[in-house]
């Protein structure tokens, strides 16, 4: 067995380096490098370069690739279809983010639903919850006597390796994970919620998304200043980012497209 690594990676921007230093040579921030251990990068598998490995990808003249109008699937939340652009992109990989209790799940719960309205199969993986708190809220919302009862299957998992396995077992059209910040890679050491375990945990559901044609949503909290927890790569990596804004005690909430690679980021949902 190869004898772990140590890397020291920035807090603020994901950038990696062999030793410590006061501050990040990549964003300028002092005092973010924490150490993290990988057991064995050689063995990492494709999806740790960022470039999903596709057996049997030829180049293709611009001309004869097929036509640019995607495949889009409903979900049947009418402010949410038209922030997303008309649905959700088979092969897509969104992050949804939020404060915490603003309603993230709840409101990809009810998407799931509509998903399986719609004839199509749902996954959610949840780690921050147990499978009995989310049926709880499906009942809360009056779901569970619908098409999401049986068409929406729900996992409490965090390990990304086994949401891949069961993904892949499974074939479902949409894939919820709750959250990315939960998530975690067998390959590193470092805890759930750390850089190199966010980058990773997305690296290898970003791979399942587009090498099996699986709509993936991520669940992502904010920090305090109001960005996305994690690296920035993280939103780099994703097809769209969406932020679900509004004050928590509330009745409205705003739906906001920061990125949108299928549609427009001028939209704005209102729930």
């Amino acid at each position: 067995m190869a004898r772990p690594q140590s890397r020291f990676v920035c807090q603020t921007c994901g950038d990696v380096s062999l030793r410590w230093e006061g501050q990040c040579r990549a964003c300028g921030t002092w005092n973010s490098l924490v150490e993290t251990l990988v057991r064995d990068p050689a063995r990492r598998p494709p999806a740790a370069s960022g470039r999903p490995s596709r057996d049997g990808a030829q180049p293709t003249s611009l001309r004869d690739v097929a036509d640019g109008d995607l495949p889009r699937r409903r979900v049947g939340i009418g402010e949410l279809d038209r922030v997303l652009g008309g649905g959700l992109v088979p092969g897509s990989l969104v992050l949804l983010g939020g404060e915490p209790g603003i309603g993230k799940s709840t409101l990809l719960l009810q998407a799931a639903a509509g998903v399986a309205s719609g004839g199509g199969s749902v996954l959610y993986a949840t780690g921050e919850e147990s499978a009995g708190q989310v049926r709880l809220r499906a009942s809360r919302l009056g779901l569970l006597d619908g098409p999401a009862g049986t068409g929406v299957r729900v996992v409490a998992e965090s390990n990304v390796g086994r949401i891949v396995e069961l993904a892949r077992a499974a074939t479902p059209d949409l894939l919820v994970v709750d959250s990315i910040q939960t998530a975690v890679v067998d390959d590193l050491d470092g805890a759930a919620g750390s850089v190199g375990q966010v980058r990773e945990s997305a690296l290898r559901l970003m791979e399942l998304a587009k090498g099996d044609g699986v709509t993936v949503v991520l669940v992502g909290h904010v920090t305090k200043e109001g960005s996305i927890a994690g690296p920035k790569t993280l939103e780099h990596l994703v097809d769209a980012v969406l932020n679900l804004e509004g004050d928590r005690y509330a009745a409205l909430r705003l739906l906001r497209a920061a990125k949108n690679r299928f549609g427009s980021t001028e939209e704005v949902g209102v729930f």
